[in-house]
């Protein structure tokens, strides 16, 4: 799954309200490795842009807050 499919979370908020549950942030190229990673293993995968309000540290995100995602897995159905 990916962000811009309908019904799917588009924020941390969004994503924990709907049961989600958070993993942690990356960046390329541990991104796509660990989504490739979660889907082998059975889970759906969505990932969202780091909310900078809520993030427990964002030294390293100061200027491409963009460029890191939070992963969210649930159990496919």
């Amino acid at each position: 799954m990916t962000p811009g499919e309908s019904n799917v979370p588009r924020t941390e908020e969004e994503a924990q309200a709907a049961g989600w549950k958070r993993n942690f942030v990356a960046d390329e190229p541990r991104l796509s490795e660990m989504v490739e990673t979660y889907r082998d293993l059975g889970f759906d995968v969505i990932t969202v842009p780091v909310s900078l309000e809520t993030a427990d540290c964002t030294v390293c995100m100061v200027g491409e807050p963009e460029r890191f995602q939070v992963i969210y897995t649930r159990k496919r159905e």
